[in-house]
């Protein structure tokens, strides 16, 4: 299956683009993003969308620089509860190991590997799509977001022996020696880092010998076993397909990079189907999105991807016992129950029309 990665990849992307006078929302949209989630962080997305977004927009605005300048926002606690772990390592080899080593906790296509030999350390970036390309705009991000933790790790002044990149210069070289120094080779063989090994031997200072144990433990709780299940992929490929009105088992196929039928075959295998994530996650939404009272019932149809008021309708009275207006009302009531407002119905009031109106099966809480 094609690889996945968090919403993460993109931290900051919004600000980035707002000050180049971008539309990011408008971006994401055209690889399939919903910009709305894009504060869920810990949410998988497929890598390559993730890429073709940078892409986009390095062709937006322009400029051939885009991953080195989203690289200068980010910080070692973008990293989630990786970070909290790494901050914690005795040395900075230990650190970069451990981000090595579990790397796919936050991007299943970036390959970090170190190399070293004669007293040199060569650390390569690289990204597997599932087919060749060069990704200079996340190749890009990779590269300079490396550069950053072991520089955070070392001291602040801190420049490596050299960074390398695949690629052809960018037209403007000064964002790039700001980030690395004057030591950039272009058109090399690899993407990365070379630094002499005793610095991977540096001492962390922010590091805590007596809390290490526990941020281990902490690492383990965090990190999933093994390899994300086809129900875990699928169930988040529909949260963030639904929003976009592109939610279909053909395009949740396309994005895991097989056909419809081993989608179908995998989910049934662990005991599930497409159409069941499909209900559950259409639920898990409508109650939210019902109970708001922020969109319309057209809206939230909508979105939901049914084809008509209709039928979004009798799917909802179908799943929950009543229509997606009692529900709403019914949920409107309850806030006047426990919120009364001054000068308005009482509470005991609110109470017996709650009772009275409502039928079997309504969100009412305590009972």
């Amino acid at each position: 299956m094609k690889p996945l990665a968090r919403y993460a990849a993109l931290n900051n992307f919004v600000e980035l683009g707002h000050s180049l006078g971008l539309d990011p929302a408008r971006l994401m949209r055209d690889a399939g993003l919903d910009p709305a989630s894009i504060g869920l962080q810990d949410r998988w997305i497929p890598a390559e969308a993730a890429v073709e977004v940078l892409e986009r927009a390095a062709a937006a605005a322009d400029r051939d620089d885009i991953g080195l300048a989203l690289a200068q926002f980010r910080r070692l606690s973008h990293l989630g509860p990786l970070s909290l772990v790494l901050r914690e390592e005795p040395d900075v080899r230990s650190a970069l190991m451990l981000l090595i080593r579990h790397q796919h906790m936050y991007n299943e296509a970036l390959r970090i590997r170190l190399s070293e030999q004669s007293g040199i350390a060569t650390v390569r970036v690289a990204l597997d799509l599932g087919h060749p390309g060069q990704f200079r705009q996340s190749t890009d991000l990779g590269v300079g977001v490396l550069h950053l933790l072991i520089q955070g790790f070392i001291a602040p002044g801190w420049r490596p022996l050299s960074v390398a990149f695949a690629h052809p210069p960018p037209r403007d070289l000064q964002l790039c020696h700001s980030l690395f120094g004057p030591q950039v080779r272009f058109d090399a063989d690899f993407n990365g880092i070379s630094l002499y090994s005793k610095d991977l031997d540096t001492p962390n200072a922010m590091a805590d010998p007596t809390m290490r144990q526990y941020t281990q433990d902490l690492l383990a709780d965090f990190e999933p076993a093994g390899a994300p299940s086809t129900e875990r992929r699928v169930r988040e490929l529909v949260e963030l397909l639904l929003p976009t009105g592109r939610c279909s088992v053909e395009q949740v196929a396309r994005s895991l990079g097989v056909d419809r039928r081993t989608v179908h075959r995998r989910l049934d295998d662990e005991g599930t189907s497409f159409s069941a994530i499909l209900d559950d996650t259409r639920a898990e939404l409508a109650q939210h999105m019902v109970t708001s009272r922020r969109q319309s019932m057209i809206a939230i149809g909508e979105s939901l991807g049914f084809s008509s008021p209709g039928n979004f309708s009798r799917w909802f009275r179908k799943r929950f016992g009543q229509s997606p207006t009692q529900w709403r009302a019914a949920t409107h009531l309850i806030s006047v129950y426990e919120n009364p407002p001054q000068s308005s119905q009482s509470s005991t009031e609110a109470a017996v029309q709650l009772c009275c109106m409502l039928p079997r099966g309504s969100p009412v809480k305590g009972s």
